[in-house]
Parts: structure tokens; sequence; C-alpha cells
């Protein structure tokens, strides 16, 4: 249990049709953490295979540099799931997203196959939560195997199936979405918060990035490039805060053993210590990426 000694920045997700050449073209020069290149809703059943061999090429290809590069399959159970499984371990991707993850034991079966398909130990399983079946499991999906990386919201999906509204605030999954986020920080794993759909809509993604990362998601999943540059101002550490933990680490070096410490007229302890600690080992990844 407990967190990964090594911070990933996952701050900004975007996914990429796989069967759009030019798409995956572009995404080696956009500032995103991470890729996900789709063979699932974005790819239409006649360009499910041209687009596997697209994702698969662009996995193995190391151009792009950085950035985390994960391929998204089709789901358990439909036509294109197994060679979708075994093309990509095959291709050897950071991840591989796997939609609709309902319960440990699928967490399990989809380790086994990718291990089977001969998957490098690098490339890691990420989970889609999308249900409520997997909200009911998410504890169990989360805690299901080592090689679970990642939980990535599926907002849309969830919405439909509780058929409820996007609103703004998200009310109707704010349940879910804290259900999630406690069962993977219970498990020491990464989560990623859903999709924004109105590209359009500047004000309201901005408020629903600070939504995510006020409720403690490691980044969100984008539909569009035009939101990758909030998206990672927003998760990451401001200059403020940074300055702040700043001052708390130098607060409590200069009082160690006093028994009380204070900054900025605030009483510090150890778990204040450990949030700077994290604010700033954040902030000297995201430098280093620049």
């Amino acid at each position: 249990m407990g967190e990964h000694t090594a911070y990933t920045p996952r701050r900004s997700v975007l996914y990429m049709p796989s069967s759009n050449e030019r798409a995956l073209e572009k995404a080696k020069a956009l500032a995103v953490d991470a890729l996900i290149l789709d063979l699932e809703d974005a790819v239409a059943p006649d360009a499910k295979e041209s687009a596997r061999e697209n994702a698969c090429a662009a996995a193995a290809s190391g151009d792009y540099g950085k950035r985390e590069v994960t391929i998204r399959v089709n789901g358990i159970g439909t036509q294109w799931h197994d060679a979708d499984l075994a093309a990509a371990a095959a291709a050897g991707p950071d991840g591989i997203v796997v939609p609709k993850v309902g319960s440990a034991d699928e967490v399990r079966s989809l380790v086994a196959a990718l291990e089977s398909s001969g998957a490098p130990e690098r490339t890691k399983l990420w989970a889609m939560i999308e249900t409520p079946e997997a909200i009911f499991n998410v504890r169990e999906i989360a805690a299901a195997s080592p090689r679970l990386a990642v939980l990535v919201m599926g907002t849309n999906d969830l919405v439909k199936e509780l058929r409820a509204d996007h609103v703004p605030g998200r009310g109707p999954l704010v349940t879910a979405l804290q259900l999630s986020l406690l069962a993977a920080r219970e498990s020491g794993i990464a989560i990623l918060d859903g999709v924004y759909n109105d590209v359009k809509d500047a004000e309201g993604f901005a408020a629903e990035c600070v939504q995510g990362r006020d409720f403690g998601f490691d980044g969100k999943t984008l539909i569009h490039p035009g939101q990758v540059e909030v998206c990672n101002a927003t998760f990451a550490p401001s200059d403020e805060a940074v300055a702040e933990a700043r001052g708390i680490l130098e607060a409590w070096e200069a009082g160690a053993g006093s028994g009380v410490v204070t900054h900025n007229g605030r009483m510090i302890e150890n778990l204040h210590v450990e949030i700077a600690e994290r604010v700033l080992a954040t902030h000297d990844v995201i430098v280093a990426r620049r």
C-alpha cells in the first residue's frame, strides 16, 4: 500500500484516434504528458484493423520523446479485443488501456493475457472505470495486480449508465469519483479524471480541471489538443505552492528538535512536511520535462 516512490507526470492525457495518421504525427509535437492511441470509440468498425497497425507502429517507434504512449484496445467481449490486446502487448507501449473493466477477476485475466502475449515488464495495465459494477468493485479492482498502474474515469459512460446529466460541478458523479480516488490512493496507483466534452467551452473546462485537481486526481483525460495547456498548468504545483513548500521545509529543518515549528503563523507537523516534499518532487519532475 502507499504511494509509488517516483512521480510520473500524467497531468494531460490525450485520446488520439489511431485511424488518423496525421493526428498521430501531430501528437509528437504536443506538450502532453501522455497519449492514449485509441482503437475503440474514436475508430469506425471498418477502420479497426488499420488503426491497430498504426497504433502499434507508433507505440514501438520511440518517436514520442518523454510522453507516455498507451493504446486503448476494444473492450472485453468485443470481436476485436483479443487481437488488439495481443498486438498491443507485442508493440510494448507504456500502457494498455482497457475499457469497462468491472471486476478484480477481469484485471487478473487481462494481466495473464498480457503476459502470455509477451508484453514487456514496462507495459502496464490502465483500467477504465465507467460502470456501476466497476464503482462497487473499484477497491478490489485497484488492488488486483501490481501490473495495474492507472485508473481512468470514463465519465461519459458513467453518466449514461446512471441516466444522469452532464451538469456544472458534476454532482451526479461525485460519489463515483471520490470512491475511485479512495481506491487508487489506498493501492498507491494513479488515477485520471474523465474528459470534458465541449471543446469550445474554455471556462467550463478550466473549472472542471480545478475541480479534478482539488479532488486529488493526478491529471485529466482530454479529447482536443487545445485543452492541453490549461490542463498542464492546473495539475502542476503553482509558483505559490512551490514557494510555500520550500518555506515549510526550511522552517522544519531550522526548527528541528524544538518541538513546535511554525511557518507564516501556522503550526507545521509531519504531514505538512510530507505534502511539501511531494509538491517539490512533482515540480522538479515537471520542470525537467520542459
